[in-house]
């Protein structure tokens, strides 16, 4: 199984899982409501066999189906999304990380697609580094293309708060399009990551801490 099937193989176990536990609770819900699956088709208004096929973890039924019945037999269903494990790397990420390796020398070592303290948090650093002679050590989130610069800075912050303040380095490609949309952010950047990417190199190549968490763009 290669790095990139991995997150998808992984996903399908766990809807899989979920939708078990959710047709088996409409099911049961359903039967302590005295109710039968040609009452709650009639009062959603889909036919029968709609019912069946979700209380049998069928495939083909929509979740709109899935939440209509659940109001039929006196169930709230709440979809949400969370922040997920390690993304499928792309090969231009790896090389980004690539460039701030060797840019820094080969006293760093380094570790990927680090995740979070937290047994349910699967959000997960792109890279961890550690200074073999002076110890010190930081977190890097990789970013081949800035989309949406404010959303970027929220998200990183927010791990930073949940991953226990470690030293953050915003690493990003070096492209106009990138440039321009941390242009686009204002002073924003600037307070969040106040050391750029001349003085976070200097510094971190001589394993020194830059002082403040840093925007390197190369």
């Amino acid at each position: 199984m290669t790095a990139r099937e991995r997150p998808i193989v992984q996903a399908m176990l766990r809807i899989e899982q979920q939708m078990r536990q959710l047709t088996s609770e409409l099911r049961e819900a359903r039967i302590g409501a005295g109710l039968s699956q040609r009452q709650v088709a009639g009062a959603v208004g889909i036919p029968r066999s709609s019912v069946e096929r979700l209380e049998l973890g069928q495939p083909n039924v929509s979740l709109r189906t899935a939440g209509l019945v659940a109001a039929a037999v006196g169930l709230d269903l709440s979809i949400r999304s969370y922040p997920g494990g390690p993304h499928i790397r792309d090969v231009g990420q790896v090389r980004l990380l690539l460039r701030l390796t060797r840019r820094l020398g080969p006293e760093w070592r380094w570790r990927y697609e680090v995740l979070l303290p937290g047994d349910r948090d699967q959000r997960a650093w792109d890279a961890v580094a550690r200074h073999e002679r002076t110890d010190l050590g930081f977190v890097v989130d990789a970013e081949t293309r800035v989309r949406d610069a404010q959303e970027l800075l929220r998200r990183v912050a927010l791990k930073r708060r949940d991953g226990g303040s470690p030293r953050v380095v915003l690493l990003v490609s070096d492209t106009r399009l990138n440039r321009l949309r941390l242009r686009e952010a204002g002073d924003a950047f600037e307070s969040a990551f106040p050391v750029g990417t001349r003085a976070a190199l200097a510094a971190l190549t001589a394993g020194r801490d830059p002082g403040h968490d840093t925007l390197i763009i190369i």
